[in-house]
């Protein structure tokens, strides 16, 4: 007894070990898959970073090197020389205009010229009302390098129009030394556009550190870090960015991390990672960032999967141990196994034939429904091609019929026309033979496209005009939604409207010389399509049969009492309605509901 207690002591502990270490396992593996998934996400994050920036670099230098030439080219030419010379009136307005036509043909926001002192003597901007003209700019740091070194380049905003650019120095040189500057102003907004609208978060900051140019409009003018008391002087001495306050505002970053990504977070904002290169030699920091949340959610992933599989395995290992011990227990009672091991294979091989036996059977009652809505489909088809095409081979016997009547009187023009329609006829007929073929399966519809409603209902009446025409009925439309649109397929929307019309027509010419009068107008979110006829109308006790199958009110021979119930079909794929009520006046009235597409709502909104 004591024996037996102390056998279950020691599985209990043995368990209780097993699963300390099962837990250890799992937690450890899981740990370093994290750590493993997180290293690869953060080396990945940061090649991309390294192709985004390297794409940035160079769009940055080409857009500066596109107008590096033309402060040195101005410098050489004639009118401008001779200004510096001799600032006569003449001569400034014959270069003011030169370098509003050079600006205008380099694509430059601006292009001025500045004595030795730094007054600005011609501009392209002359004539307007922020115009560089009468300018000192002797303390921008491009007209000091241009005097001291020969060329100088400065991003700023503009003092004089508030405007952010890069300005492009040269040093002019007369015979006897210093004759003035030449300076371009470059517009590099366009990289900023470029950015956000791919969704970057690029920027480009100077060698102090403040951002001047980026696609999060809330990061310009901000520092990238810490500013250093020298950078702060310089900037207010230069006026670099002037009317921003660009002290005021917290850093992106504490310092950029030279070796790798630098990661930046930001209240109420998500983790963001940060890589930076410079530019040479101008000093200027190009840097952009990408979320490293999904870098973070990526390893947790992979840490979960992980821990997961880890612990499956053991379960696993867990499952095969105590299946051997069991497995070691029925062998020692082998007479007992044979027996169930013998009665379980029968039970089981009586299961299986009967599971086999359903199956078949299964397979079979599906191959049977399957037929059946094959049959059901091909039926439909069949009903309703014969209905479709016997209005449009009516109407053309009709127009052929006038074609030889005008071709007989040598009406060669009239007979030519007759001869269009009726090829427009037997293009209808093969557009509705194939709308048909595919109107036949609900599951696979005609594609859905927004279609002018009214556009519709002029194309079908111009394919019963001839027949209108024929037996003295005139047709009218009352367009009150020009615009509207319904979201459905124009040839079976134009299936709809031509049944209702020719009913129409076959009720008013049965009165004797009459007119149907179609109106669209828009109630609410859907479009009313109104067919008003003066035919003897429709009776109460048939109103709500009109729509049925195999119902007509026409002599045997004249109709099959498919057209009402197929546009009904119709309307209904696209939400629809079809419904009758007396006229006013005498007659009846066909209504077609449609719902209006999105779009096509704010359309009739704006108009």
């Amino acid at each position: 007894m004591q024996l037996r207690g102390g056998s279950v002591a020691l599985r209990a502990r043995s368990r209780w070990y097993f699963g300390i270490a099962a837990t250890a396992l799992v937690c450890g593996l899981a740990a370093m898959a994290y750590s493993l998934a997180h290293d690869a996400g953060i080396d990945r994050l940061a090649g991309q970073l390294r192709d985004r920036l390297t794409l940035s670099q160079h769009a940055v230098e080409s857009e500066i090197e596109r107008f590096a030439y033309l402060p040195q080219v101005l410098g050489e030419d004639e009118r401008v020389l001779g200004l510096l010379a001799d600032a006569s009136d003449a001569r400034v307005h014959e270069v003011n205009a030169y370098l509003a036509n050079v600006a205008r043909h380099a694509q430059a926001d601006a292009v001025y010229l500045i004595d030795p002192n730094g007054l600005t003597l011609a501009a392209s901007n002359w004539n307007l009302p922020s115009s560089f003209v009468g300018h000192n700019y002797g303390f921008r740091p491009y007209f000091t390098d241009a005097v001291e070194h020969g060329r100088g380049d400065y991003y700023a905003v503009g003092v004089t129009t508030g405007v952010p650019g890069y300005f492009l120095s040269s040093r002019i040189e007369g015979p006897d030394g210093l004759l003035g500057v030449a300076v371009v102003k470059v517009d590099m907004s366009p990289l900023e556009r470029v950015w956000a609208e791919a969704g970057e978060m690029t920027g480009l900051a100077d060698g102090a550190g403040i951002v001047f140019l980026s696609g999060v409009p809330n990061w310009r003018y901000r520092p990238l870090f810490a500013l250093r008391d020298v950078d702060r002087d310089r900037i207010e001495t230069e006026r670099r960015y002037d009317g921003n306050d660009v002290f005021g505002r917290l850093p992106l970053v504490n310092a950029l991390d030279a070796s790798g990504l630098t990661h930046m977070t930001e209240e109420g904002a998500p983790p963001l990672a940060m890589s930076a290169m410079l530019i040479d030699p101008k000093g200027w920091r190009l840097f952009s960032a990408m979320q490293s949340a999904p870098v973070r959610d990526e390893a947790r992933l992979v840490a979960g999967v992980v821990g997961l599989l880890t612990l499956v395995c053991l379960l696993l290992g867990l499952y095969g141990y105590q299946r051997r011990q069991l497995t070691r227990w029925k062998l020692e009672q082998n007479g007992v196994l044979e027996r169930r091991v013998s009665e379980r294979t029968s039970a089981l091989a009586r299961e299986v034939e009967e599971r086999k036996r359903t199956e078949e059977e299964l397979r079979q009652t599906q191959d049977s429904l399957i037929h059946a809505a094959k049959l059901a489909a091909l039926g439909r088809m069949s009903a309703a091609i014969v209905h479709e095409v016997s209005q449009p081979l009516s109407a053309l016997d009709n127009t052929l019929a006038a074609a030889g009547l005008h071709a007989r009187n040598h009406a060669h023009d009239k007979s030519i026309a007759s001869i269009k329609v009726g090829r427009d006829l037997l293009k209808r007929m093969q557009r509705t033979i194939k709308s048909l073929r595919t109107f036949s399966s609900r599951a696979k519809a005609l594609p859905s496209e927004p279609v002018v409603i009214g556009q519709s209902v002029v194309e079908a009446l111009e394919i019963v005009m001839s027949q209108a025409r024929e037996r003295k009925v005139f047709l009218s439309f009352d367009n009150k939604a020009p615009s509207a649109l319904a979201s459905v397929n124009a040839v079976r929307i134009e299936q709809v409207f031509i049944n209702l019309l020719l009913n129409a027509i076959d009720a008013t010419a049965s009165m004797g010389n009459g007119q149907i009068t179609v109106q669209l107008r828009q109630a609410g979110s859907r479009a009313l399509v109104e067919f008003h006829d003066a035919g003897p109308g429709i009776p109460d006790e048939i109103a709500d049969q009109m729509t049925e199958p195999f119902f007509t009110t026409k002599a045997t021979g004249e109709g099959l009492g498919l057209g009402l119930s197929i546009s009904r079909a119709i309307l209904e794929d696209y939400d629809g309605a079809l419904s009758f009520s007396p006229a006013p006046g005498g007659g009846a009235c066909a209504i077609v509901s449609l719902p209006l597409a999105q779009h096509s709502a704010r359309l009739v909104l704006a108009e």
